[in-house]
């Protein structure tokens, strides 16, 4: 299947997918010029372009400069009606919380500070809202006493990274 990523940060899952054999990730996007994850698509070859915020008179206007057939990443949060209507249900989410449950920019943090006993990952349709659309898959794990933020996303990334390939995978098939 070939997927384009949107990514505006470290670039973990976009790596994930990088490293899948049967995944054929042809280009890369960030609204982040310095992001990683431009750096692991150089590195493998990839297509890859920032469109920067403040090139564009707004979201929408970026949004359909940016080409391609996205998977998503979970630093988007919301992406333009607009582009979302030239993809229809194709556009895919990896969320670091169980939603409905913590939505948004930081679900870690906002699991943590409500203090749950367990959160997950949560793969999605990107719809209108914000981590809205229709759940995929989702994988839950205990949250370990004490732990802070980064500790738990350190223990969530690799959910994220399985979640995400099987859910590419597993779309691709038509499941």
């Amino acid at each position: 299947m070939r997927v384009g990523v949107l990514a505006s940060g470290s670039g973990t899952n976009l790596q994930a997918l990088l490293d899948a054999d049967d995944i054929d990730v042809v280009a890369v996007a960030s609204d982040q010029p310095a992001a990683r994850a431009l750096e692991r698509a150089a590195a493998a070859g990839v297509e890859h372009r920032a469109f920067p915020r403040d090139e564009h008179p707004d979201r929408e206007a970026r949004d359909l400069a940016v080409p391609g057939q996205p998977v998503g990443h979970r630093e988007v949060a919301r992406l333009a009606p607009a582009f979302l209507a030239r993809f229809p249900d194709r556009v895919i989410n990896v969320h670091p919380a169980l939603l409905p449950a913590f939505p948004g920019l930081d679900g870690i943090a906002d699991a943590l500070a409500y203090g749950v006993k367990v959160t997950g990952v949560t793969v999605h349709l990107v719809d209108e809202g914000v981590d809205t659309g229709r759940i995929l898959l989702q994988e839950a794990i205990a949250v370990p006493e004490g732990i802070d933020r980064d500790g738990l996303h350190d223990l969530l990334r690799p959910l994220e990274h399985r979640l995400l390939v099987d859910a590419v995978r597993q779309f691709a098939r038509g499941d």
